[in-house]
């Protein structure tokens, strides 16, 4: 009897071990990304990107970093639709046609930056089968959404005007760029796009 319970410790023991190590891996897999893009963008930083990631219950499985950044897309991509979706019901409130017109153009990059996201989601999610080119054609959508923030906002400062979106483009902008970040690891070096923040 002592023997059968020793044994079910061990087996008890072995297994806790394993799902330990399966889970430091994938952690440090979340930790290592994160280090790399604190490194390249300390304004955003480490703590932005980590909390981002756990917002998504999917990232604590991602084994490695490309999956990692179709998550990173895909949370991106979210943000995106909320707020084009609450242009969407300021463009329905607002009598002026000249501010109707700005939000016009925010609808329409912000509507781009979703399928963009959306289709740099898909390029990563196939991306095992060819890594390196799912990593640049992800790259290059993730580049494009990248822009809907700063074309919104210039669209109010042209005219003077104070955007009523200056608090989403700021967060999706965090957001497309820890995605665009996370899916530059992942690209030949010649091919990484430089990101500012």
């Amino acid at each position: 009897m002592a023997n059968h319970s020793q044994a079910i410790m061990k087996l008890l023991s072995s297994v806790f071990f394993l799902l330990l190590i399966v889970y430091t891996c994938k952690s440090s897999t979340l930790e290592d990304t994160c280090r790399s893009f604190a490194a390249g963008h300390p304004s955003i930083g480490y703590d932005y990107c980590i909390k981002t990631f756990r917002a998504d219950k999917a990232s604590v499985a991602a084994a490695d970093a490309l999956g990692l950044a179709a998550i990173a897309a895909r949370i991106a991509e979210v943000k995106a639709n909320a707020t084009a979706e609450r242009i969407a019901s300021l463009i329905a409130l607002e009598k002026d046609a000249r501010r109707r017109d700005r939000l016009a153009v925010c609808a329409e990059v912000y509507s781009d930056a979703v399928d963009q996201l959306g289709q740099a989601a898909g390029d990563l999610a196939r991306g095992a089968e060819g890594a390196d080119q799912a990593a640049q054609d992800a790259v290059t959508q993730l580049s494009a959404a990248l822009d809907a923030p700063g074309t919104c906002e210039d669209a109010f400062g042209e005219a003077d005007d104070t955007s009523p979106l200056a608090t989403e483009d700021s967060e999706f902008k965090k957001l497309a760029t820890v995605a665009l970040a996370v899916a530059a690891l992942l690209s030949p070096p010649s091919s990484a796009p430089r990101i500012s923040d």
